[in-house]
């Protein structure tokens, strides 16, 4: 499914400027309290559905986190990257997959709907794992590339990169707390007009990029 932008994004903006016309405290807790529930909520509305693939779409969304960071007080100085730290923030794109493994730890632990039928198998040394659909190998390569970026595929190696410590865990609290410990084990630079990344920031990037720097 295609990105909400612009649309959505479009509609977050307004709200930004709107809390930025009526609040003139620019302290980072008022500010980042206003954020999340009246300005980052609109783009979190079934994200990990629409969660998008294409740079240009990450960069898009995640400008409206850029801009609006730039106008905390104390941050006005600081990179985007470097804001997020300072604020304790994740990126837009690191908290979709987020979403995306807590609505997978839902689905193994029957509190969502499985609706796309994932498949999970317990293995005694990395813990419940999901098995990754198929893809007919004579697949037209737009049929390919639909397939890399859909849900099923994709939640289901985010998934596959927890460690049983994390994914065998069966109280969504607990899951959570583990999660963002895991979460905080990977870098998170998003991709951003005018910046110089090593990967595209998806955990599945970090974590091949872990993986070649081992060898």
């Amino acid at each position: 499914m295609d990105a909400p932008y612009p649309s959505d994004a479009e509609t977050a903006k307004k709200m930004a400027s709107w809390v930025f016309s009526v609040f003139s405290d620019r302290s980072p807790f008022l500010m980042l309290t206003l954020f999340k529930t009246m300005v980052r909520s609109r783009l979190e509305y079934c994200c990990p559905v629409w969660n998008p693939s294409k740079i240009t779409d990450i960069e898009a969304i995640e400008n409206v986190q850029r801009n609006y960071t730039r106008r905390i007080l104390g941050c006005q100085q600081l990179d985007y990257w470097d804001r997020l730290k300072k604020l304790d923030l994740l990126s837009l794109q690191r908290l979709r997959e987020r979403y995306i493994l807590i609505h997978t730890w839902k689905m193994a632990n029957d509190l969502a709907p499985n609706d796309i039928n994932m498949v999970f198998k317990e293995n005694a040394r990395h813990g419940i794992k999901a098995i990754v659909p198929p893809l007919n190998n004579k697949s037209q390569r737009s049929v390919a590339t639909h397939y890399e970026n859909s849900f099923g595929v994709n939640a289901a190696r985010l998934w596959n990169l927890l460690p049983r410590q994390v994914n065998s865990l069966t109280a969504l609290g607990p899951f959570k707390v583990s999660l963002a410990r895991f979460l905080e084990t990977f870098p998170d630079t998003p991709p951003t007009k005018g910046y110089t990344a090593i990967t595209n920031n998806s955990l599945l990037e970090w974590n091949l990029q872990k993986d070649l720097n081992q060898e």
